[in-house]
């Protein structure tokens, strides 16, 4: 198949091995590095409030998805939440079995309406359960980097 080829059936379509020489630099824009530097500096979640919609976003937007309207009115949201959908990863991205189960969850924020995606600890597979309530566990202050891995896990409020 050539790179021009069209490919009218996806069951046509083939794949190419190798490694394209691409570096590309990403930012997480005002709303993410805000988000990031709370978490980083003070060990707690900002969000950003639409007030036409009474919609609170997690990770925070700088513009609403439902009207459009800019925001600029921040919030704090958590550190406790509650677990909307989760998964169980039992292999790893290299398709390597995981020693030990990873476990992804959807954690709606206390204070917020939108979802944050983050790792589930010390809790077992017996235990996992849609609402189960969570609470974040943050790195040390000093050794925080301004990223979304400053935060370890979620945990059980109980836990």
């Amino acid at each position: 198949m050539a790179l021009l080829e069209k490919v009218d059936k996806n069951i046509e379509a083939r794949a190419w091995q190798g490694e394209i020489p691409i570096q590309s630099r990403y930012t997480c824009g005002l709303a993410g590095e805000k988000f990031f530097r709370e978490i980083m500096e003070n060990g707690r979640f900002a969000g950003t409030h639409c007030a036409e919609c009474e919609y609170t976003y997690v990770p925070p937007t700088i513009y609403c998805e439902r009207c459009f309207a800019k925001l600029d009115e921040w919030v704090e949201v958590g550190p406790e939440g509650t677990v909307q959908s989760f998964t169980v990863l039992l292999v790893a991205p290299d398709g390597t079995p995981l020693e030990e189960p990873d476990i992804l969850a959807l954690i709606q924020l206390d204070g917020a309406d939108s979802v944050l995606v983050h790792r589930l600890g010390k809790v077992g597979l017996d235990e996992l359960a849609i609402g189960m309530r969570v609470k974040a566990v943050f790195k040390p202050k000093k050794e925080r980097e301004g990223s979304i891995l400053d935060i370890v896990h979620f945990v059980p409020v109980n836990a």
